[in-house]
């Protein structure tokens, strides 16, 4: 059974699905510095206001955003829901913590709350999921809700994943590893620093094609198949060789039934960390001619973490839908002899390829199609 995706919402501190496909094209980023807490000191993020935001107005954003766009209304009572976050409600469990916050209402704050929260806006009573998969859960998602479809457990559903990680704990964590940047995100650069924490993310419309073609559905591509492997190496570090890695990519391409020739763009993990950047290009140069089109979107949109697959995917399906590669915004000079995008590039893209590879070694590659 195909799936479909017949909407999206997106939100990232370039604004909407709109606002942001328009000035990622123009190499814009939204990456500032900010000092959003007063004992911190002034660091590289990017943020959707002024201030952090709370993940569950987020959620509810993105998600009545995806409803409009797919041209629906609620109740949706049999839509599925899979919406997932690698931090949840850290944010409050941090106030809490500090005593700032109420913790008569620490059951809001639970790691399904944006799922849960989704649910409730459409008044779903359908399957409700919540994944956590580090920075993999945006795409895991993806691929769990076209499980859904495909199984025949439901025809519509609800999925992605999003992120509001700007926090003292989670600063101050990636600090401590080494792995913040100090004055930008500059994806396969030579000159890379590390990674820049964002906020935002993206839920999806999957439909079953049948479905949308029943009630005339404008569709952005179709979900052709995932790879979701884990390494079974390291807490924070991927496997040198990135074996699970191209497991997950040849697993990809069989499900979809596309050879590597028949990829026209990857969406890269892309962090700019030095590890990340190393493996991951050498993992494409293994697996993929040196023509395929290749680009990170962190460098505009900052890391969002778990919601980072998701945007990637919202970028996929743009790209399908306008024929056109979104620029490497950051990258000056690429350490890597790979097909990067410095610029918006003018493209025939049948099918192209989302990647995400989270702590703990997971890998996750969906492909889309035009």
């Amino acid at each position: 059974m195909n799936v479909v995706v017949t909407g999206i919402g997106l939100i990232s501190a370039l604004g909407n699905l709109t606002q942001t496909w328009e000035r990622l094209l123009e190499e814009g980023s939204g990456i500032q510095f900010y000092q959003p807490f007063s004992d911190l000191e002034p660091k590289p993020i990017a943020l959707i206001g002024k201030y952090p935001a709370e993940i569950l107005n987020l959620t509810q954003r993105v998600v009545s955003d995806a409803v409009k766009d797919a041209e629906l209304e609620t109740p949706l009572v049999d839509c599925g829901v899979v919406v997932g976050s690698s931090r949840g409600n850290q944010a409050q469990w941090e106030q809490m913590a500090a005593g700032k916050g109420e913790i008569s209402n620490w059951l809001n704050t639970l790691p399904n709350g944006s799922a849960i929260a989704s649910a409730q806006l459409i008044q779903s009573q359908g399957i409700v999921l919540a994944p956590m998969a580090a920075c993999a859960t945006g795409l895991w998602a993806i691929a769990r809700g076209a499980e859904l479809i495909q199984s025949g457990q439901c025809d519509r559903v609800i999925c992605g994943a999003i992120e509001a990680p700007i926090t003292p704990l989670t600063l101050i964590g990636f600090e401590r590893m080494g792995a913040l940047a100090k004055e930008g995100a500059f994806p396969f650069d030579v000159d890379r620093q590390g990674l820049v924490l964002g906020e935002g993310g993206a839920v999806f419309v999957l439909e079953s094609a049948e479905l949308a073609r029943s009630r005339n559905a404008e569709i952005y591509g179709q979900v052709r198949g995932f790879g979701l492997t884990a390494d079974g190496y390291h807490v924070s570090a991927p496997e040198p060789g990135s074996r699970a890695a191209i497991a997950a990519v040849n697993r990809c391409l069989e499900r979809s039934s596309l050879t590597v020739e028949e990829i026209g763009y990857i969406h890269a993990h892309g962090t700019a960390t030095q590890l990340n950047d190393r493996n991951e290009a050498h993992l494409i140069q293994q697996c993929f001619s040196d023509s395929v089109w290749v680009s990170s979107t962190k460098g505009a949109t900052g890391h969002t973490l778990g919601g980072s697959g998701a945007l990637g995917a919202a970028f996929c399906l743009m790209a399908l839908r306008h024929q056109i590669v979104p620029p490497n915004v950051g990258m000056r000079n690429s350490e890597f002899e790979l097909a990067i995008a410095t610029s918006a590039q003018t493209a025939k893209l049948e099918n192209v390829l989302c990647f995400s590879f989270g702590f703990g070694g997971q890998n996750a590659i969906v492909a889309f199609s035009r």
